[in-house]
C-alpha cells in the first residue's frame, strides 16, 4: 500500500488551501459567533467541483475516488471543521445517498444540481428519541394511491432548515423491524415539509444543525429511492461511506490544531528559549504527529478499500472511531501548548477544541463504533 499523496491530491490540497485563505479563514470566528452557515460559500466550492467529489462527470461531478474525497475534506477541515462538516454532510450523506441508491431517472434529476453546488443537501436518520436506536423510529409515511404521505420529526440534521433537498428515512412498516424503513427524497417548498428548532451548538457552529418536520407531506412515488423497505439496509451502507469522511473531517481538524501547535511553539520565547526545545512540550508534539500518522493511515486504508469496493465496514468503523478520539486529544493538548492564550478566541486552537468533540458523536459516537468493530472482529 502506497499512500502518498498522488499529484492530484496535491493539487487538490493546494487549491483549498488557496481558497480558503480568501474565502474561509477571514470569515470563521465572525461565522461562529453568529452562527452563520455560510450558503454563498458552498455555491462557490461547487464551482471549484467540491460539492459532488465521487459524482461521476456524467451528473455534473468531479468523477474522483474516496483518496481524493479525504483530502478534500480533511483540507477544508484543516482551516475550518464547520465548513468541513457540511462539506461532508452534503457529499457523503444526501448526494452519497442518491449516488448509490437512485434510479438513473432520480440520478439525472438530482445530482447535477447538488453536484454543481446550486442545491445543497440535507440526510434525515435521527428523531428526538432514536438517536442510536434507528430502527425505533416514530417518523412515518403512508401509501396514498401514487404518493407518499409523511408525519413526524427529525433532529440534528445538518441543513435541516438550509437544505434545499433531503433523502428522508421514514417507517413504512413494523417498529424495530429492519425492512420497515424506506428512502424518500423530498424537496424543499414541498408542502407540509418545514424547518424546525436550529441547535446552538457548543462547536461547529456555522455547519447548520436543526430539525425537519413533516406535516402530512405528500410526495409523488417517484421520490422513493430503491424498494420499498429498504430505507434502513441502504442507510448502514451509506453511513460506513460516511464514517470515511468523518474520520477525514476529524482528521483534519488534528491537523489544524497540530499545525497551530508547532507554530506557535516555535515563536513562544520562555527562559530565553522556543518552548519547543522543552521536553515537556515537544513530546506532546510527538505525541500529536504519531496520531495523526496513524490517523491517515486508518482512514486512507478504509478510503482505498472503499475505492476497490471491498467490504470495509470494519476499517470504516476504525477509522472513525480512532481519528475522533485523536482529534479530541490533540486540540486539547493543542490548547494547552498554547496555555492561557489557548483559551482565548483570539487564536485558533480554542474553535478546534470546541469542534473536535462532535467527531466523536455524529454518525455514530464512539461507543456504537465500538459495537461495530467489536461485531465486525467476532465474525472472525
Amino acid at each position: 500500500m502506497n499512500f502518498q499523496p498522488t499529484d492530484m491530491q496535491q493539487q487538490i490540497a493546494q487549491v483549498i488551501k488557496d481558497f480558503g485563505k480568501t474565502n474561509i479563514q477571514p470569515h470563521i470566528m465572525e461565522w461562529d459567533e453568529s452562527q452563520t452557515f455560510p450558503a454563498d460559500l458552498f455555491h462557490r466550492m461547487g464551482e471549484l467541483g467540491l460539492m459532488g467529489v465521487l459524482v461521476p462527470e456524467t451528473y455534473g461531478g468531479s468523477g474522483l475516488g474516496y483518496l481524493e474525497y479525504v483530502t478534500v475534506i480533511s483540507e477544508v477541515a484543516r482551516i475550518c471543521g464547520a465548513v468541513g462538516l457540511s462539506l461532508a454532510a452534503h457529499n457523503s450523506l444526501c448526494t452519497g445517498h442518491i449516488l448509490q441508491f437512485g434510479n438513473e431517472e432520480q440520478k439525472q434529476r438530482w445530482l447535477p444540481k447538488l453536484a454543481g453546488g446550486q442545491w445543497i443537501g440535507a440526510w434525515g436518520l435521527t428523531e428526538p428519541n432514536t438517536g442510536s436506536d434507528a430502527m425505533n423510529m416514530k417518523c412515518v409515511a403512508r401509501k396514498e394511491s401514487d404518493e407518499w404521505v409523511l408525519n413526524g420529526t427529525k433532529c440534528w440534521i445538518t441543513h435541516g432548515k438550509s437544505g434545499d433537498v433531503a433523502v428522508v428515512i421514514a417507517r413504512t412498516g413494523e417498529v424495530r423491524d429492519s425492512h420497515g424503513m424506506t428512502a424518500f427524497v423530498v424537496e424543499r417548498g414541498t408542502p407540509g415539509f418545514s424547518g424546525g428548532k436550529k441547535e446552538n451548538k457548543l462547536g461547529m457552529r456555522a455547519s447548520e444543525t436543526a430539525e425537519m418536520i413533516f406535516d402530512n407531506c405528500r410526495i409523488p412515488a417517484a421520490n422513493m429511492l430503491g424498494k420499498e423497505g429498504d430505507g434502513f439496509i441502504q442507510s448502514m451502507k451509506v453511513l460506513d461511506g460516511g464514517r470515511i469522511s468523518i474520520a477525514a473531517l476529524s482528521l483534519g481538524i488534528a491537523k489544524g490544531a497540530y499545525d497551530a501547535a508547532l507554530k506557535y511553539s516555535q515563536e513562544r520565547q520562555q527562559f530565553d528559549k522556543p518552548i519547543a526545545s522543552f521536553q515537556g512540550i515537544s513530546f506532546k508534539l510527538a505525541d500529536m504527529a504519531t496520531q495523526i500518522a496513524a490517523a491517515e493511515l486508518l482512514t486512507m486504508q478504509a478510503a482505498d478499500m472503499k475505492n476497490k469496493h471491498l467490504p470495509m465496514t470494519k476499517q470504516a468503523a476504525m477509522a472513525k472511531y480512532y481519528a475522533s478520539e485523536i482529534a479530541v486529544s490533540i486540540a486539547n493538548e493543542a490548547v494547552q501548548v498554547f496555555g492561557g492564550y489557548g483559551y482565548t478566541k483570539d487564536f485558533p486552537v480554542e474553535k478546534f477544541y470546541r469542534d473536535a468533540k462532535l467527531c466523536t458523536i455524529g454518525e455514530g459516537t464512539s461507543e456504537i463504533q465500538k459495537i461495530v468493530i467489536a461485531r465486525e472482529v467476532l465474525k472472525a
